[in-house]
């Protein structure tokens, strides 16, 4: 791609926290870029890193948290140079955010109308009146019935799918180059999460944005990412298209994540259902060799104490794991003849 179309450009993205048993490494070392009209999904446990790593493209970390990088730009503005006042007016403008939870994320004393209208207006995008026109024409084309009327109403008098699409509709009222999805459809019913990941996907299509698809859901991402990063422990574990990352998942918790998908009709042997043993080990301290060898069914010896860098197969495509990628492959392979994989 050419720099034009990059939206955003992080390389070597790192989150510290102090916390009163001593540094938490949030995020280490992550790299990546999304481009104009492509959706990047990152998956990973909770207390991976997924919602922090966004939270420090937009610089909204908590006090006691430290973000570096080598590089961090956002349609090629430089954004470890900016100031917090620079950085404010690309809030709500350049970049934007979607909350999981529409209800706390919405001012339930302001009428949707005016939180709408305080976007447009704040970053100087129009008056009053073009505040109002521009949030109509947002709500009708989420497919608000009524949009005018739903603009004087509060928050607590529509439903937590109509929130979510006031959500989605606020975040555009400036046409950002980049949205960041943080779970959007989290706190939704099967049938609103359908319509709020079809309606995501078409208005990507025309306003040719730049997508961050934070979830758990690896069937939301295969659905929806051109790209995938997989997170685990703050890292950065395989980086791949949609179709490699689920088609030839190399990384062991890649494919321990796509192993737990439940499939109608399929087990393993047992009976069971896939899952991975253990938890998110604790970030604090000193961190040395993999994160994940604890719950790792191929752990060896050096897993304990090598630094563990990221294996590059081809560019966008790589992992992080000492084992070649065609012993990741076997691995897989023989899970499959046991039957240990659904």
């Amino acid at each position: 791609m050419t720099d034009d179309s990059r939206v955003l450009d992080a390389k070597n993205l790192s989150v510290e926290i102090e916390v009163p048993a001593g540094t938490l490494h949030a995020v280490t070392d992550v790299t990546l870029h999304v481009d104009k009209g492509e959706t990047l999904g990152i998956v990973g446990e909770s207390g991976c890193g997924k919602s922090i790593t966004s939270l420090a493209i937009m610089n909204l970390l908590p006090s006691k948290a430290t973000r570096t990088a080598s590089k961090l730009q956002l349609e090629g503005k430089d954004l470890l140079s900016l100031s917090e006042r620079e950085l404010a007016s690309l809030r709500g403008n350049s970049m934007g955010m979607i909350f999981q939870d529409p209800m706390t994320s919405l001012n339930p004393v302001y009428r949707i109308g005016e939180q709408l209208e305080e976007v447009y207006i704040q970053h100087g995008k129009g008056n009053r009146k073009e505040a109002r026109e521009r949030a109509a024409y947002l709500l009708d084309k989420v497919g608000i019935i009524a949009p005018r009327e739903r603009l004087s109403q509060y928050p607590h008098q529509l439903s937590g799918g109509l929130r979510q699409r006031m959500m989605i509709a606020m975040t555009l009222m400036c046409e950002p180059g980049l949205v960041i999805a943080d779970e959007p459809t989290t706190a939704l019913d099967v049938t609103m999460q359908a319509q709020t990941l079809n309606l995501l996907s078409s208005l990507q299509d025309e306003f040719k944005m730049g997508l961050i698809l934070i979830t758990h859901d690896l069937g939301v991402v295969a659905r929806m990412a051109d790209r995938v990063l997989v997170m685990y422990a703050g890292k950065a574990v395989e980086t791949g298209t949609s179709q490699q990352v689920f088609d030839h998942p190399t990384h062991p918790y890649t494919q321990g994540l796509i192993q737990c998908i439940p499939v109608p009709g399929k087990t393993s042997n047992d009976g069971r259902l896939g899952s991975i043993k253990g938890m998110v080990p604790a970030l604090i301290g000193e961190l040395r060799g993999c994160m994940f060898r604890n719950r790792c069914v191929y752990v060896s010896g050096k897993c304990h104490t090598s630094e563990i860098e990221f294996n590059e197969i081809n560019p966008g495509r790589g992992y992080r794991c000492l084992l070649e990628e065609s012993e990741c492959a076997r691995n897989l392979e023989g899970n499959l003849a046991a039957g240990t994989v659904k």
